[in-house]
């Protein structure tokens, strides 16, 4: 094997191999304030967490970098299931530490446009716990994998925390629909 192959593969095996240390914000705990920008189909737009909890339940699900494999298909995966999570009442929004030029270059791309991606600040990945650990230090300009369902009153449902990206959205339509009914 050539160094470089031999580099990448430890960099994927450190990110896949690495859990938060914590379990996120647990289920039952109301969520914080969140007011931030992103991008909904490569448009800029202003996103305030409790405005779009009026509306109905939130899927908000946190992923480490755009434009990385996991993070493009965990993307597609919820572009193809919108209609599904739009069926049940609830509106879906990824976070990561990205810019906003990188997130509205994403949201056209790996999003289809179906659903908005919006920047999460140092702040917010601490208020929300979801600061990636690697070798044992928490980097707060990147987000573990983390998918929680809001309920309307701002109580988190559910929460997944898996570096896997292949459950997030059976997790959370599931309990967005057992929300509904």
């Amino acid at each position: 094997m050539t160094k470089r192959p031999m580099l990448f593969a430890a960099v994927a095996a450190a990110i896949f191999a690495t859990a938060p240390v914590s379990a996120a914000l647990p289920e039952g705990s109301r969520v914080p304030s969140l007011i931030t920008q992103g991008a909904l189909d490569g448009k800029a737009f202003s996103f305030n967490l409790q405005q779009e909890l009026r509306k109905g339940p939130v899927v908000l699900y946190f992923f480490p970098k755009a434009f990385t494999p996991g993070c493009s298909q965990e993307a597609q995966a919820f572009a193809a299931a919108i209609g599904d999570f739009k069926a049940a009442g609830a509106q879906v929004f990824g976070m990561s530490g990205d810019s906003v030029e990188d997130l509205a270059k994403f949201s056209e791309k790996e999003c289809a446009g179906a659903f908005p991606v919006a920047r999460a600040t140092p702040s917010s990945i601490q208020a929300f716990d979801v600061a990636l650990t690697m070798n044992g230090q928490k980097n707060d300009n990147l987000t573990s994998r983390t998918s929680y369902v809001i309920a309307p009153d701002g109580k988190i449902v559910m929460v997944h925390s898996d570096m896997d990206w292949r459950e997030h959205v059976n997790k959370t339509l599931a309990a967005v629909r057992a929300l509904k009914g």
